[in-house]
């Protein structure tokens, strides 16, 4: 990006921990921590897979348990949980009330989903970066995409890494 571009800030410049959760400036990112969940948590997992077409006889041969801390929290320090609100991401999978998984450690780059704080207002939209702009872009035609322009602050707090998403 030429030097004129707006500067994306480093996630781990701006989060700060509280007793209320993360803050950034003055807006606080309701989270649960790693150290709020058991240590381990082992599920049964069984071997055979679970067709979404034509059904065959079930197999209920138990290959091992599975715990979904290591499947799904890689960095685990880095990691916080955030409940979405809002319909701008349907497209993507993510639906109001849904728990994202976010790593602070992930490098944000142009087509990750990120939790970002656009003057002090959190979001979670699609980074799209091209030569010398910056955009967060909505997953809903409904909404509008937002270009990062000279005077906007943006934070990038980190990347979504799953979406935990209720039927």
């Amino acid at each position: 990006m030429k030097s004129s571009a707006v500067p994306i800030l480093h996630q781990q410049s701006v989060y700060y921990p509280s007793n209320e959760g993360l803050k950034a400036d003055n807006i606080v990112l309701p989270i649960l921590e790693l150290s709020q969940f058991p240590q381990l948590l082992s599920l049964p997992l069984f071997a055979s897979k679970v067709p979404a077409g034509f059904p065959s006889p079930a197999d209920d041969h138990l290959e091992a348990s599975i715990d979904l801390n290591r499947q799904y929290i890689k960095h685990p320090a880095a990691t916080f949980f955030v409940k979405v609100q809002g319909h701008s991401m349907i497209e993507a999978g993510i639906h109001n009330g849904d728990m994202l998984v976010v790593d602070r450690s992930l490098e944000a780059q142009s087509g990750s989903i990120v939790i970002a704080a656009v003057n002090g207002e959190l979001t979670v939209k699609r980074l799209w970066l091209n030569e010398d702009e910056v955009w967060l872009l909505p997953e809903n035609i409904e909404y509008q995409p937002v270009q990062i322009k000279g005077g906007m602050e943006l934070h990038i707090w980190g990347v979504v890494a799953h979406v935990i998403h209720s039927l």
